[in-house]
């Protein structure tokens, strides 16, 4: 199978939102929520102050980022899905970026990440982590470092109007790769038990219930390991700041994410390479969704309960979740084949399955991103078209930013990532 040519960048934006411009921005603005007040203190009563929660300087939206943000995407025929007031200059071209995108990959080039902002996000959420939450031995410094937490979530969410917001998100991406690490894959992830630990780490986002007699051995138990204290956190931050749908709406897509896991923990107790579909199936619920589908909290709005839930949108959503999240199947292909044990990503899957040589199972894996990210576009585009609302076609652009924003960490982090040499 020869190597596919790389594929001219277009917009992943909807082409329907084009007619809305001023109008989308002057709603956006009516309706954004400022919540910075709620970071002035300590997330719940009783708890101790948070050494982010210290008066600081917070770090406005740059105007470099609102431009680009306003200006939408560059390029040929993407002059109409501008967001922007008539008269402003064109938007940035996306800087070059480090590292080495995948030959053939269907994506959107962003310009990187503000890097005040990222300095500050860095900042805060390591004190979160070491300070808060005790998340981290002092020898998972560097490894927490090289994740680049900072500058992946401020790539994803380019219209965050402050540095409380974007730690919303930040909190809870931490939080959940404590629970993947410790749990399921690195740092003493195991498949056996794995249902109760997600079940017991899960109360921390939805809160148990009972008798006056137990409830305190469940409290006590949010802070028996290092992902529960996460998540027991960042949740807190997040009801803080979410609306009760936003909040119930992510408990939703993190159960998704725990019923992934337990598919993969069978396969794995059982050593079984699943069919090339049943991988596909695990992971629209192993997946990044609950990243994206919080883009409206992140961004100070809300995108109602009753618009969500849209079998339109939700298979949008869907879609942008496959699509990112088989991103991490082809970037970490190396680094997976390189850790102890049989780790399934996508390739691997397919070469069992099909019978294709590594090259070949890598090559198709590519192709099936492709598509997803084509059907992601098109049911965007169709959903925008069918549902001209101001605060729908805001968060299909944050769903589509996300999605550029998630590409361009990948494919920047070196110290994680590396290709194989298929080309």
């Amino acid at each position: 199978m020869p190597p596919p040519e790389q594929t001219p960048p277009q917009s992943s934006l909807p082409e329907a939102a084009s007619r809305f411009g001023a109008q989308v921005l002057a709603d956006a603005a009516a309706r954004a929520r400022d919540i910075s007040a709620a970071f002035g203190g300590p997330p719940s009563p009783g708890a101790p102050p948070s050494p982010e929660a210290q008066p600081s300087v917070d770090v406005p939206l740059p105007e470099i980022d609102m431009a680009r943000i306003l200006g939408g995407p560059s390029g040929i025929g993407t002059a109409g899905l501008r967001l922007s007031l008539p008269d402003e200059a064109p938007a940035p071209t996306p800087v070059a970026a480090t590292g080495t995108p995948i030959p053939g990959l269907y994506f959107h080039p962003i310009p990187d990440p503000d890097p005040v902002r990222v300095e500050e996000v860095s900042r805060r959420i390591k004190s979160w982590a070491v300070d808060e939450v005790s998340l981290f031995p002092d020898d998972w410094a560097e490894e927490f470092d090289g994740f680049s937490v900072g500058s992946y979530m401020v790539g994803c969410h380019p219209d965050a109007p402050t540095v409380d917001h974007l730690m919303i998100a930040t909190r809870l991406m931490v939080a959940e790769n404590a629970v993947d690490d410790c749990y399921c894959e690195d740092h003493g992830g195991s498949p056996v038990g794995l249902g109760e630990r997600l079940l017991l780490a899960h109360t921390a986002l939805d809160p148990l219930y009972t008798t006056q007699e137990y409830q305190p051995d469940w409290a006590k138990s949010l802070h028996a390991d290092a992902p529960r204290r996460a998540y027991r956190s960042a949740m807190e931050y997040f009801v803080t700041a979410g609306s009760a749908s936003q909040t119930d709406r992510y408990r939703h897509d993190m159960a998704r994410l725990h019923l992934g896991y337990l598919a993969e923990a069978a396969w794995a107790q059982e050593d079984r390479v699943p069919e090339v579909w049943e991988y596909l199936a695990m992971r629209q619920f192993n997946n990044f969704r609950p990243c994206p589908t919080i883009t409206d909290t992140v961004g100070g709005y809300e995108l109602p309960a009753d618009l969500h839930a849209r079998p339109a949108m939700q298979k949008v959503i869907a879609l942008a979740g496959n699509a990112t999240t088989i991103v991490n199947d082809l970037y970490s292909y190396t680094k997976e084949l390189d850790a102890p044990g049989r780790h399934l990503n996508l390739p691997v899957v397919i070469a069992e399955r099909e019978g294709l040589s590594d090259r070949e199972a890598y090559l198709k894996s590519v192709e099936v991103h492709n598509d997803l990210m084509r059907d992601f576009e098109t049911a965007a585009a169709d959903l925008a078209a069918d549902l001209p609302l101001p605060n729908v076609q805001r968060f299909l652009r944050g769903v589509a930013a996300w999605v550029d924003g998630n590409h361009h960490w990948h494919q920047n982090n070196t110290y994680r990532y590396s290709l194989p040499d298929f080309w």
